[in-house]
């Protein structure tokens, strides 16, 4: 979620970079917590805001996360990476439509706003591969387009269930476009970019064979959830830099821990086939959305959030509680799954919106005194 930085962002100030920026952050803040809680009211969790009307709400879990919070942020980041002011209607809309879900708005009025910040994300990542046509460009649009896909299907009023796979995606083939491109800085193996692709292409096939036979669709995806935390545990730069100190191999760590979480969402879809409607359906996606993706993002913040709001988050050994946290929390929902325990589920839940908790309380803390002591 960090390349592309090196297009030219404009003139503008830091203040004013912040004063455009951040408010944006703060839609896609308001939609991280209403994930949060509603993700904890479908485990059955008290949740003394979400008491009435909260199975409607509940239902939204997956909207709030997936466009509401990463959505925006991702759309931010690559607007702030670009320097155009219309990309900036991406992340604006998604927030908005993420708000509107959380007051109980129509939800045709979120959907609709989300799919149109997808749609811009979309058209910023295609103009971005036509002016540099790479592997890594193309992955990163193939994603953006998932994205707009996948909500355009709910929009339409397919269920949740039935367009997650294409919201992974998005996530998933984001993350690992960025991943090809600083593969470049290992030394060449002929094997990278064709393993890369028929990951990639199973990833794509699996999500398109779903509505047709979703037992072999999910298969399909989950084998190549399973090479592609392969190709990346391989390939990836981390490997090396893990060897390294301070804020490199926090990083490095963040990334090959949340690719084991990758590997055994993989696995458990691979193994157990089309989930939903089924236990292994939670399992499944928090492996993914919350053991390898939110890693990525507790590991790429003390470097995006400079570029995007110029601010230094300086490296703090505490960065390292929030992360154990969360493994911890996906390692007890995903066990719970296993073994059919829903406290366990639920102490899963509580602890990974714990981490949540420490992680802005860190990152916070971070900026704070790194400003002291500037």
């Amino acid at each position: 979620m960090a390349c592309l930085s090196s297009v030219p962002n404009g003139v503008s100030s830091p203040v004013a970079l912040r004063a455009r920026r951040l408010p944006l952050l703060m839609l896609g803040a308001v939609s991280l917590m209403a994930g949060l809680l509603t993700g904890l009211a479908r485990l059955g969790v008290p949740v003394p805001l979400l008491e009435d009307g909260a199975a409607g709400l509940a239902l939204l879990h997956g909207p709030l996360m997936v466009g509401g919070f990463f959505g925006t942020v991702i759309g931010l980041e690559r607007a702030a990476a670009l320097g155009r002011a219309w990309v900036y209607g991406g992340p604006l809309a998604t927030g908005l439509g993420g708000v509107l879900l959380a007051v109980g708005a129509p939800v045709a009025m979120g959907a609709g706003l989300m799919a149109f910040g997808a749609a811009i994300l979309t058209a910023a990542s295609v103009m971005v591969w036509q002016g540099h046509r790479a592997g890594f460009t193309a992955v990163m649009a193939g994603a953006a387009a998932c994205w707009l896909l996948g909500t355009l299907l709910w929009l339409a009023g397919v269920p949740v269930a039935g367009v997650v796979l294409w919201w992974l995606l998005f996530l998933v083939l984001t993350i690992a476009g960025e991943r090809l491109e600083l593969s470049r800085f290992r030394p060449p193996s002929r094997w990278a970019v064709p393993a890369f692709a028929v990951t990639v292409g199973a990833l794509v096939l699996g999500a398109a064979l779903v509505p047709l036979a979703g037992d072999a669709g999910w298969r399909l995806a989950g084998a190549g959830m399973l090479a592609l935390a392969g190709w990346l545990a391989r390939f990836d730069i981390a490997r090396r830099t893990v060897r390294g100190v301070g804020l490199v191999r926090y990083v490095a760590l963040c990334l090959l821990t949340g690719y084991g979480w990758l590997a055994v969402g993989g696995a458990l879809a691979l193994a157990g086939g089309d989930p939903v409607g089924g236990p292994l359906y939670d399992a499944v996606l928090h492996a993914v959305f919350l053991g390898f993706v939110l890693a990525m993002v507790f590991g790429h913040a003390p470097v995006i959030l400079p570029a995007v709001l110029r601010v230094a988050v300086p490296y703090r050994p505490a960065l390292y509680l929030p992360l154990a946290v969360l493994h911890g929390g996906v390692a007890l929902r995903v066990g719970g799954v296993l073994a059919d325990d829903i406290l366990l589920r639920q102490a899963g839940a509580l602890t990974n919106g714990a981490a949540l908790v420490l992680f802005i309380a860190t990152m916070l803390t971070t900026i704070l005194m790194g400003r002291r002591a500037a």
